[in-house]
């Protein structure tokens, strides 16, 4: 079975759980995080939407939905989200870079380097490293020799975030070059697919 079909049995499976238990917010969660990955952003946003009203605790855990901002152009909705996330999550590397993203395309690169929230703890050397290149005390260069060793994790991150990184720069064939590798270093994680669908929506034939 394909992937794009695996995703559309788990969409199914989750259409029955809602049915099952029209409450039950974690459940829209879930099932926005695979029309996320089947690339319908708008229907994700929808049910993050319907998940914080349900629960609107989760407000500060729908870090999905602030990626999905990113994605439908909703920059100052995206960056808010992650200022949200980051009021109880305050170290997370992944959260303060989005936000930088986010900024960056409203305001530009050295509104988003400015206002960059510090990181100091997470445990992650290539996160580390990521968190380094974003503020400007080290470069793409140094980021991607971590991707040099024989960890896929560093090595999708790696690429990911360089790919990231020369989208804000809106440096776009570099941008490109390097969400490719990134799809490239498969993972057992969300991420690897936020890249997929980055790579799928940026194709030429897309923009």
């Amino acid at each position: 079975m394909n992937s794009s079909n695996l995703l559309e049995e788990k969409l199914a499976g989750w259409h029955d759980a809602i049915a099952n238990h029209p409450h039950e917010p974690k459940a829209y969660i879930q099932r926005g995080m695979v029309y996320f990955q089947l690339a319908d952003i708008q229907a994700s946003i929808a049910d993050f939407d319907i998940a914080e009203k349900l629960d609107p605790r989760l407000t500060p855990y729908l870090w999905q939905r602030g990626l999905s901002y990113y994605y439908v152009a909703k920059f100052a909705e995206g960056a808010k989200q992650f200022e949200i996330d980051l009021t109880v999550n305050f170290q997370d590397v992944e959260e303060t870079v989005w936000r930088y993203l986010c900024i960056a395309q409203v305001d530009g690169v050295t509104a988003a380097r400015q206002t960059l929230l510090e990181v100091k703890n997470d445990p992650r050397l290539v996160m580390q490293r990521v968190y380094d290149l974003y503020a400007g005390r080290c470069s793409t260069d140094d980021l991607l020799q971590l991707g040099n060793d024989h960890d896929q994790r560093a090595k999708f991150y790696s690429y990911f975030y360089v790919g990231l990184y020369f989208e804000a720069e809106k440096q776009v064939e570099l941008a490109r070059r390097y969400i490719n590798q990134a799809v490239t270093e498969k993972i057992d994680d969300y991420m690897w697919h936020v890249a997929m669908v980055h790579q799928n929506l940026r194709s030429p034939t897309n923009v």
